[in-house]
C-alpha cells in the first residue's frame, strides 16, 4: 500500500503527510496551483516539507480553475473578510460571510479526482486529504459524508478502487497541532494564510484558526521560534 497525499502546505495536510508516510508510505505528494493568492507560498511550504522528509513532490497547475474568478481566493479584486478568533464559533460569520467569499467551485472534488488518477497510475491505493472536524462544520466538502460519497464514486471511476483517507477527519485543529508535534510532522514549515505575503496576515479565517489552535496547544511561541 502507498498513498498520494494532497499537500497544500497547511497544518492539516502536513500532519496527514507524516501519518501517511508512517502508515503506508507516500508515492507522491501533490500541490495544486489554481490561481489562489497564496499559491507560491503554499507550494514553497509543501516543497520544503517533502525535501525534509525525502518524499517526491509535484506541483499541478490548474489555470482553468483560476479563470473562474468565482472566489476571493482566486480573484484579487475581491475582498477577503477578516475574522477574529472570537468569531470562529459564530456560524453567521464562518458559514455566511467567509465561506461564501472563499468557496472555490468543486475544488476538493477536482483535486481528489486528479489525485485518484495519479494513484491508479502509480499503483497507490489511497488519496490522503487534510480534512478536520472544525472546518467540516462550515465546508461540506470537508465532511465525513463527502468522503463516504466520494469513495462510493471511486469504486466506479477507478479500476483499482482508490479510496480517500483523512487521518485528521474527526479532530479539531488544536488536536491536530498536538498530534503533529507528537509524531514529528513538519508543522513548523506550514503556510496557512489565505494571502501570499511575506508573513501570515493574521486576519483571515485560516490564520485565526491556526493561531487559536497553536495557543490552545501551548505551541504558539514554539511555532514562531522554529520559523526564525
Amino acid at each position: 500500500m502507498s498513498a498520494i497525499v494532497l499537500l497544500s502546505g497547511g497544518l492539516d495536510s502536513a500532519v496527514n503527510l507524516k501519518r501517511a508516510d508512517d502508515d503506508t508510505g507516500v508515492a507522491l505528494a501533490l500541490t495544486f496551483d489554481y490561481g489562489q493568492r497564496a499559491a507560491a507560498r503554499e507550494n514553497a511550504a509543501a516543497a520544503a516539507m517533502c525535501r525534509r522528509m525525502a518524499l517526491p513532490h509535484c506541483l499541478v497547475r490548474l489555470p482553468w480553475m483560476a479563470s473562474l474568478r468565482a472566489s476571493a481566493l482566486t480573484n484579487p479584486a475581491a475582498d477577503l473578510p477578516p475574522v477574529t478568533a472570537q468569531q470562529l464559533d459564530q456560524p453567521r460569520v464562518t458559514s455566511g460571510q467567509t465561506a461564501r467569499a472563499v468557496w472555490v467551485p468543486n475544488r476538493n472534488g477536482a483535486f481528489i479526482a486528479i489525485a485518484a488518477a495519479y494513484a491508479e497510475a502509480l499503483e497507490a491505493d489511497r488519496v490522503v486529504v487534510g480534512f478536520n472536524a472544525e472546518e467540516a462544520a462550515t465546508f461540506a466538502d470537508n465532511s465525513p459524508e463527502f468522503v463516504a460519497a466520494t469513495n462510493r464514486a471511486l469504486q466506479y471511476s477507478t479500476r483499482s478502487r482508490v479510496q480517500v483517507v483523512s487521518y485528521t477527519q474527526h479532530l479539531q485543529k488544536v488536536d491536530i497541532v498536538r498530534l503533529g508535534r507528537e509524531i514529528g510532522a513538519p508543522i513548523d514549515l506550514v503556510w496557512s494564510c489565505y494571502q501570499g505575503g511575506e508573513e501570515h496576515c493574521g486576519q483571515c479565517e485560516s490564520c485565526a484558526r491556526l493561531e487559536r489552535a497553536l495557543r490552545a496547544a501551548g505551541a504558539w511561541d514554539w511555532f514562531w521560534r522554529q520559523r526564525r
